[in-house]
């Protein structure tokens, strides 16, 4: 599918695909090394399509075909990545974020920044603060060792190639920390997170609801569910979740 691009200052070219339609404009972030071709975001774009709802699909740079190189990005650089695109794209356009995994951890930092345009959040296996408290504590001598030396290690993937892991997203992830105390988002919030998630625990989206000020909140688990939640009967979870968000209950 054709995506349009956009440059940053630097010139790095951030791509995104943009399906016009109703407000609120569906927002999908991606995860960790993830990108907007995905499952979960193909067939929220069908579900839009069919609706006649707005979406918008993009990739952070160094992800899919976005411009820029993996280990130069951080959770501070995917965040003004996504923002630059939605504040491109969307002008003052009501939002809808939906977040997987790391997508949830920026959809909730855009959240608080774009606070009076945002309408609900749509959260899937969400993982704030993820390089600190999951990746940093298991990280081995070797690693650290690298880190030391190159300023990065490559981590085996059972979604693919090895993944640059780097100082710089390590170290600046600890100034967008979430999970230390109340987060002040108080819009419409779903969760969905499987039981039997391997890389975020399901009660790490116990944890974020306690910090988040909501109290529209809905938390919905999955009991054999992993982490990308990206079957069939997971996907239709997805999808009510998103009308009850819509007001569309009965649709």
């Amino acid at each position: 599918m054709p995506v349009e691009k956009i440059r940053r200052e630097d010139g790095a070219a951030l791509a995104y695909d943009y399906l016009p339609g109703a407000s609120p404009v569906l927002v999908f972030l991606p995860g960790f090394a993830s990108d907007m071709g995905g499952t979960k975001a193909m067939f929220l774009r069908q579900v839009c399509a069919a609706r006649g709802q707005a979406m918008l699909r993009l990739d952070y740079s160094g992800h899919g075909a976005s411009g820029g190189k993996f280990e130069d990005g951080s959770i501070g650089v995917w965040t003004e990545d996504a923002m630059q695109i939605i504040e491109a794209v969307t002008g003052a356009e009501k939002l809808l974020l939906a977040g997987s995994s790391m997508g949830g951890w920026i959809a909730l930092l855009l959240a608080r920044r774009l606070a009076s345009r945002v309408e609900s959040l749509l959260l899937i296996a969400p993982a704030p603060d993820f390089t600190e408290l999951m990746m940093r504590p298991r990280l081995e001598p070797a690693q650290l060792a690298a880190l030391a030396r190159d300023g990065v290690f490559y981590q085996p993937s059972e979604y693919g190639a090895p993944l640059p892991i780097s100082l710089k997203l390590l170290d600046d992830s600890r100034d967008h920390l979430l999970l230390g105390g109340r987060i002040a988002i108080s819009c419409r919030i779903a969760i969905l997170h499987g039981m039997r998630d391997p890389d975020v625990p399901w009660r790490h989206s116990l944890k974020l609801a306690e910090c988040l000020e909501s109290e529209a909140m809905e938390l919905s688990f999955v009991k054999d569910g992993d982490h990308r939640l990206s079957r069939e009967q997971d996907l239709s979870l997805l999808a009510a979740a998103l009308r009850r968000l819509l007001g569309q209950d009965g649709a």
